[in-house]
């Protein structure tokens, strides 16, 4: 199958997912890495992701609160999908008490200790002066060196890393640095693409949320207990 067509059929997935639990979702939580790759040029959108759009926009409009946690693929969200979709935007991990229990949600590209050279590259692609420069660009070159980029990156890496172990799992060692400052119930993290639910200790929990290229996993929250969920 074209990648393209592949990408459709993913899509479809997703939005056949929203549909399903938009009769009783009070809120919905998307952890980063929605798009590939997303630049929002100042009239200028990226071709596609109507469906999904179109979706999400239906959410809102339903009053279903949509917050979007931008991960290092869609880093470029700037005002467009905020205005027109009604999504929440977060770029920094967001804290919040749901039903007496406190969460820390980011995407988690970033954070914890090392990966200096991608912290690096991520100072540089939030730079507003070097945005300023690259939407100079004709968006015909930009998008499509972006997805060639993306695209070798990911054959190269693979989609996601196996867990590495507690010690070496960086998400882990910023959570247990985290709790010692405050107590948190959960912490719910995108970006490693793994399906995974960690116990930190006796009353904290780290979810990692899993992808949807392959494991189709997401998380939820019954206002009691937080389950992570396959989607078929």
């Amino acid at each position: 199958m074209h990648p393209k067509e592949k990408s459709t059929e993913r899509e479809k997935i997703f939005i056949k997912w929203l549909e399903e639990i938009m009769t009783d979702a009070t809120e919905l939580y998307l952890v980063g890495d929605i798009f590939d790759y997303w630049f929002e040029y100042k009239k200028v959108v990226p071709r596609g992701f109507t469906r999904t759009l179109g979706k999400i926009s239906e959410l809102t409009d339903h009053g279903i609160p949509v917050h979007f946690f931008t991960g290092n693929h869609d880093v470029w969200v700037f005002d467009y999908l905020p205005s027109e979709t009604g999504i929440i935007l977060h770029r920094e991990p967001y804290i919040t008490t749901i039903s007496g229990k406190k969460f820390l949600i980011a995407h988690g590209d970033g954070l914890g200790p090392g990966e200096g050279y991608y912290k690096m590259m991520k100072r540089i692609f939030t730079s507003k002066t070097l945005q300023w420069f690259y939407a100079r660009l004709h968006p015909n070159f930009t998008i499509a060196f972006a997805h060639r980029w993306s695209k070798n990156s990911r054959y190269a890496k693979g989609i996601s890393v196996d867990f590495l172990g507690e010690d070496k799992e960086i998400l882990i060692q910023y959570a247990k640095k985290r709790q010692v400052e405050e107590h948190f119930d959960y912490f719910i993290f995108g970006h490693r693409h793994i399906p995974l639910d960690f116990k930190l200790d006796e009353s904290t929990r780290l979810i990692y949320l899993g992808d949807w290229i392959i494991n189709f996993t997401y998380a939820i929250f019954d206002g009691e207990n937080l389950e992570l969920r396959k989607f078929s």
